[in-house]
């Protein structure tokens, strides 16, 4: 998680023909699958690097991108790498005395808070249209994300609000990769063409797009909210 995925290239954006198309589709829209770092839920990379940085970790945007030029974190947000495994590879950067308590607070940092606003907007959409959560994250994110939500609003909020979520390290997959698009859509019996893609990274949106799914991209870093761009759609 996350979403805006410091470091990685720069891809083309989504076109304005897309506005009109969105406004086409809607008359058919029946599903809705969302993203959830950035989207959902508020992060802040920075407070991650910040965190490291006072661990000892003075270059941690570089160790960063090259880690995931690497198969550091896609293989730990497949769920292939291990919490501990995962520690232990940051531990290469970090002074020994540095606990595991620690790295997963810094880790988590950059986890802020899901408003309610937006929860709201969420629970109304669910009345009309089936929505899906799909994340690209990790066992520690899981976790903590799952704490905020639940302390703020109830236990289980996340699991009661969307019909199905989808954690890429518990099913094996992650976006942008075709595989995880199709799974969703199989598992659930979802026509494409009914379906709607939201998700802050540029990248995944273009891998919904190859597949066939309609795919809206939310451009977080100009201030676009989830809650106000598609109020349309309640």
């Amino acid at each position: 998680m996350p979403g805006s995925n410091p470091g990685g290239p720069t891809l083309t954006k989504p076109s304005p023909w897309k506005v009109l198309l969105f406004i086409a589709m809607k008359k058919n829209l029946k599903n809705i699958i969302i993203d959830l770092g950035g989207v959902i839920i508020n992060l802040d990379y920075h407070r991650t690097a910040r965190a490291f940085q006072e661990l000892g970790i003075s270059d941690f945007d570089e160790i960063y991108s090259k880690a995931k030029q690497s198969s550091l974190f896609d293989d730990f947000e497949k769920g292939i790498l291990s919490n501990a495994n995962f520690r232990l590879k940051l531990r290469e950067y970090l002074p020994s005395t540095i606990t595991d308590a620690e790295i997963d607070l810094a880790w988590n940092a950059m986890l802020l808070d899901i408003p309610n606003n937006r929860l709201q907007w969420l629970q109304e959409v669910a009345k009309k249209y089936r929505i899906f959560l799909l994340s690209n994250t990790n066992m520690i994110h899981v976790k903590a994300f799952t704490k905020i939500a639940d302390d703020s609003f109830g236990d289980g909020v996340l699991e009661a609000t969307f019909e199905k979520t989808y954690l890429s390290c518990k099913i094996g997959m992650r976006k942008p990769d075709a595989e995880i698009f199709e799974k969703v859509v199989t598992d659930n019996h979802l026509e494409k063409e009914e379906t709607l893609f939201i998700d802050d990274s540029i990248q995944h949106i273009h891998g919904a797009e190859k597949v066939g799914l309609p795919a809206e991209w939310l451009n977080i870093e100009k201030g676009e909210r989830i809650e106000e761009k598609y109020m349309q759609l309640l």
